[in-house]
């Protein structure tokens, strides 16, 4: 299926499809080239870059980010920056006010101070921000929030119950890629490396799809991602979108993999908008995806890990 007849289709559906940010630590290089590949060939409405997993990071990619927003808005993507998903130190709240201040680009928050400073303005609740139920929905929307970005572990009859007290707003599921469990102030991936985090020598960059952890008994378990703690398996709700779009989610999220990208959005798209089978896509996500199984336990209410046909 080529890029050209999937972008004919990419506004025949009413979800649109997001491409969140960049959860790994890829070389800035191939971040930009990353993104201008998107721009050009893939079927996707909004785009999410920044950095949101470590502040040491963001240095690198943020030369490029003018020239990134600027060739993903001509070719008609909605362009959002995410903040910084923890915020621990002077320097960090410094750099996250001057954005805020500065940005000439809408704003995905993912922390609560991100939200307090973007009070009354038009902004995005990113997915670190726990939102469970119809009140803190309505709270955030209240204040300025245009569109919420759910939590991953939540179960579909859970999302239901948000997206029918929703009253037609916008709210983002995630739909494919290692989900972000928790966050912690420790860089495990250093830890691993005997190194401390503000000597880490940045060896999360070894790990582009995050490092695999084990139990004892030798059984993967979950990854991690510099100091956050991910899901070993993809999220993979490639069965569940259609469903979910006619209860009133109006998009997708999907995360960022060191696989075909473009190919992963053609493919989501194609089933939003009814072009493939579900057998059909999601034996082609099988091939494109080969470093961890498939999983869709959250959304059907059991283990997050299990993969539920």
């Amino acid at each position: 299926m080529s890029s050209q007849v999937m972008n004919s289709r990419a506004t025949s559906s009413k979800a649109k499809l997001t491409l969140g940010p960049v959860l790994y630590n890829w070389p800035a290089e191939q971040r930009r080239d990353f993104y201008f590949q998107i721009a050009d060939e893939a079927p996707v409405d909004v785009v999410y870059i920044g950095e949101v997993t470590c502040s040491k990071r963001a240095p690198f990619l943020m030369p490029f980010i003018p020239e990134i927003c600027d060739r993903l808005e001509q070719a008609g993507k909605e362009v959002v920056i995410s903040t910084l998903s923890l915020v621990m130190s002077k320097r960090e709240r410094k750099e996250q006010h001057e954005l805020v201040q500065d940005s000439p680009w809408a704003l995905e928050a993912n922390d609560l101070s991100a939200i307090g400073l973007l009070e009354g303005r038009e902004h995005i609740v990113g997915p670190f921000v726990n939102v469970y139920n119809e009140d803190t929905l309505d709270y955030f929307y209240e204040n300025g929030a245009q569109r919420i970005v759910l939590p991953c572990e939540l179960s579909g009859k859970a999302i239901e119950r948000l997206l029918s007290s929703n009253k037609g707003r916008e709210i983002e599921i995630q739909a494919f890629g290692r989900v972000p469990l928790a966050l912690s102030a420790r860089c495990y991936h250093a830890r691993s490396h005997g190194l401390s985090k503000d000597g880490c020598l940045y060896v999360c960059e070894q790990d582009p799809d995050g490092m695999n952890v084990e139990t004892l008994d030798g059984e993967a378990f979950l990854a991690v991602n510099g100091t956050q703690t991910m899901s070993y398996t993809v999220n993979n709700l490639l069965g569940e979108i259609n469903d979910l779009s006619k209860l009133g989610a109006t998009h997708f999220r999907l995360w960022p993999q060191q696989v075909d990208m473009v190919r992963v959005i053609e493919i989501y798209r194609a089933q939003l908008d009814g072009a493939i089978t579900y057998d059909t896509g999601q034996e082609t996500m099988s091939e494109l995806v080969d470093f961890a199984p498939f999983s869709n336990g959250f959304y059907h209410g059991v283990e997050g890990n299990r993969l539920v046909e």
